[in-house]
């Protein structure tokens, strides 16, 4: 990542949270509220086509600065899957658990325990996004068993843990396309937040012991 890079992000990292969550919450408007009036569904139609907007403009920004051509494509994959889906902006937890475990000084447990709490937040965020996408695809398709949204996140809930009871599943293809996503999610961010803590240790131990003197 070239330093024009590295400053652009730091700029950006607060605005683009923001744009994450008006995303969000615009979505969730017109998925919770049906009975919303033309100019509220108009207003948060636009609210989500400007946060879109903005993450546009932050990917070309930053393929402008890397200078690498199509090759940003592959190098940033998870930047294009937030542009296509920006309410994944969270999965950008890959990026600070990888800086961590690239550290060679002192392990501090504070830089570890930041990387479990983000990682608990985006289990949370990415969940709550999930039982909203398959509730609005699901309560209205024919056979569905996600009726409401409270199935919906009763149905998250137990994907994430990697339960599945079963008792609700969805019927549709974008339905069961999410659960797929749902569970690599869960399934991905829980193993960062194990193995952050994991690492922790590890490296404590490592260090300890090279500090230690010499036996005689």
């Amino acid at each position: 990542m070239t330093e024009s890079q590295e400053r652009w992000e730091r700029r950006t990292d607060t605005p683009l949270a923001v744009a994450s969550l008006l995303f969000l919450t615009g979505y969730a408007v017109r998925v919770l509220a049906p009975g919303l009036s033309d100019t509220w569904r108009l207003l948060c139609t636009a609210v989500i086509l400007a946060s879109w907007a903005f993450f546009a403009v932050d990917y070309a920004v930053q393929l402008r600065l890397s200078g690498q051509g199509l090759r940003f494509l592959r190098s940033h994959w998870l930047d294009t899957l937030v542009l296509l889906l920006p309410l994944l902006r969270p999965l950008r937890i890959v990026r600070r658990y990888e800086a961590v475990r690239r550290r060679r000084a002192r392990p501090r447990l504070s830089l570890y325990a930041r990387v479990i709490v983000y990682a608990g937040l985006t289990v949370g965020l990415l969940g709550f996004t999930a039982a909203l996408t398959v509730y609005h695809v699901e309560h209205g398709a024919p056979g569905a068993s996600i009726r409401t949204f409270g199935d919906a996140v009763w149905w998250t809930c137990a994907t994430l843990a990697t339960v599945g009871y079963g008792d609700v599943t969805p019927v549709t293809g974008l339905g069961r396309l999410t659960a797929v996503g749902v569970m690599a999610c869960g399934l991905g961010l829980l193993g960062a937040a194990t193995g952050s803590f994991s690492s922790w240790l590890i490296q404590t131990f490592a260090w300890e012991d090279e500090k230690r003197p010499p036996e005689s």
